[in-house]
């Protein structure tokens, strides 16, 4: 389940008090209430990290004015500061006015800028990340240089998450240190990918999705650096592809060429030229205030933890629990929504994002979206929610263990998941029960489906159906993601008698399903059976066609 790639996020706490918390990809929910709960401190104790920030006290003096921790006030400065920035970027510092070496350097400085401003020295993190799988690079070999890499970026994240729980101190700060690092793993290890394609493999051997990612060349220290952490992505992503980035720098991004969306297509770019991202970052800050604006209206009336409470379990009826939670999860989503498209503003401020023209011609700036909220609200299925939220990080688990795991991919790419998290044992709860609930989803739409596409009204029931079902399966899927703690998470899965759980058990056991990998292999196969008989036909209406002639002659 990728839940999930920008989340350190707006949230209220227990007290009342509002927070906006750092916006990383693809990190937990209501982690520091979530510490609270598992470490016994009272909820309130957290809004006094003002000491404690590791960050600049520049800004300690609006903190007290607005009541709000210190660290999460740099972070939204910050964020704003980094959108002021990228429209002085794409301006004064145009591809057509100033050299890509350039653009490297001032990227990259105020990038380490925002970093120390917002973490202190917790920011050499990122640096010591970045700077092991580099070497890592250098001097490993081609042929397993990927793994090397993989291993280091993701152990070197995993340890820092690990003393961040279980050695410091949890209510020390809110803003996270581990979320950029999150971002900095998945560009690394997506690059060591593409560089080990590029650089070993044969274009044969590549999807084309591959052959476009391919690297064909090393990558220079400062290209490097630039592109793990330059300041439109250095605080709360979303990643992207080296080459996509480079052809940023470069100012080529506006040439004809195809890149993959999220769900596998290809996207065909035919004009180029270079137009405005005003439209689209005015449209997405305007997004950001409705979805801000929501959840701080929401978010306080509709607790997530209230589900688990032992006097509403009792005294509702489990209908109405299920409505409960489904509006509880409703309400928090809008946080998502607020950072990833404020990220994604930044980004496209800055001329980075454009991913050619719609039919009307208007230009999409949607690149490096993270989220399609339409979709993801009207979602009709288990992957259509996944492949709508959280974009960016399930092209990455999708390019670096889905496609390239030979043994049981989808428990795979869930467990990786987990692991880039963090971890706590809520996340690794939410993945599992993804796996299953993703089994019987497939089950589902492979034998009953079918049976629905007979007429438009059929087709229309179904819909509404698999929308109910894909919303309440959400919902019970991330309460763990939610609560963090086993013992919460278990008390909610109980008071609901682990019924999904048993319900996708029996939906597997029922309504088996071959393998995707199977599926694509007999189609394959297939496809090659019918090229071979439709040509062994032309060869027999070519010489039935030629004893004809001899006849007539």
């Amino acid at each position: 389940m990728c839940t999930v790639a920008g989340d350190r996020s707006a949230r209220r706490s227990n007290s009342g008090n509002v927070f906006i918390l750092t916006a990383a990809e693809g990190t937990e929910v209501h982690r520091r209430n979530g510490r609270e709960r598992t470490h016994g401190h009272p909820p309130g104790m957290a809004t006094q990290t003002t000491a404690s920030c590791t960050g600049s006290t520049l800004l300690q003096p609006i903190s007290e004015i607005i009541n709000l921790p210190l660290d999460q006030v740099n972070f939204v400065a910050c964020q704003l500061f980094a959108l002021l920035m990228a429209v002085w970027f794409r301006i004064y510092l145009h591809p057509s006015k100033t050299s890509p070496f350039i653009r490297h350097v001032v990227a990259t400085l105020l990038g380490f800028y925002l970093a120390l401003f917002c973490f202190g020295w917790y920011s050499l993190h990122f640096l010591v990340q970045s700077g092991l799988s580099y070497g890592v690079m250098v001097f490993a070999g081609l042929e397993h240089m990927h793994k090397y890499c993989f291993i280091v970026t993701l152990g070197y994240l995993i340890l820092c998450q690990i003393t961040r729980v279980y050695v410091f101190d949890y209510g020390m700060y809110s803003a996270d240190f581990t979320g950029p690092m999150m971002v900095i793993t998945q560009k690394i290890t997506s690059m060591v990918f593409e560089i080990h394609d590029g650089l070993t493999k044969r274009e044969s051997q590549l999807t084309p999705s591959q052959k476009y990612l391919a690297i064909s060349r090393m990558p220079s220290l400062l290209e490097y650096l630039s592109y793990n952490c330059n300041f439109m992505g250095i605080l709360a992503g979303p990643t992207c592809s080296y080459n996509d980035y480079m052809a940023f720098i470069e100012g080529t991004c506006y040439q004809p060429r195809h890149q993959e969306n999220a769900n596998g297509k290809e996207n065909g770019k035919h004009k180029q030229s270079e137009p405005s991202p005003k439209n689209g970052v005015i449209s997405k800050l305007c997004t950001c205030a409705i979805s801000l604006f929501i959840y701080l209206s929401l978010c306080k009336l509709l607790p997530v933890e209230h589900s688990i409470d032992d006097d509403f379990v009792n005294s509702t009826p489990f209908h109405l629990q299920i409505v409960y939670l489904y509006l509880a999860m409703l309400a928090l989503r809008p946080k998502y929504y607020f950072v990833w498209t404020l990220a994604d503003a930044i980004n496209n401020a800055a001329g980075f994002g454009f991913n050619g023209y719609n039919l009307d011609g208007s230009p999409r700036w949607d690149l490096i979206s993270n989220l399609r909220i339409l979709d993801i609200e009207f979602a009709t299925s288990f992957k259509m929610f996944l492949d709508n939220w959280n974009i960016q990080t399930a092209l990455w688990l999708k390019r670096v263990c889905y496609e390239r795991c030979p043994i049981n991919p989808t428990a795979a790419t869930f467990l990786l998941s987990a692991m880039w998290h963090g971890v706590y044992p809520g996340y690794y709860l939410t993945f599992l029960t993804g796996i299953a609930m993703t089994m019987a989803a497939r089950a589902v739409r492979h034998n009953i489906r079918p049976y629905f596409m007979v007429s438009h009204s059929y087709k229309c029931i179904y819909d509404v159906i698999t929308w109910a079902w894909t919303q309440v399966a959400i919902s019970y899927t991330v309460v763990p993601f939610v609560l963090l703690a086993v013992g919460p998470s278990l008390k909610f899965y109980r008071s609901w008698y682990f019924c999904l759980h048993l319900l996708c058990l029996l939906v597997v056991l029922a309504l088996p399903v071959k393998p995707r990998r199977r599926q694509a292999q007999e189609q394959q196969e297939s496809l090659q059976k019918d090229s071979v008989q439709d040509k062994q036909t032309g060869h027999n209406s070519t010489d039935n066609n030629c004893n004809q002639k001899d006849k007539d002659t």
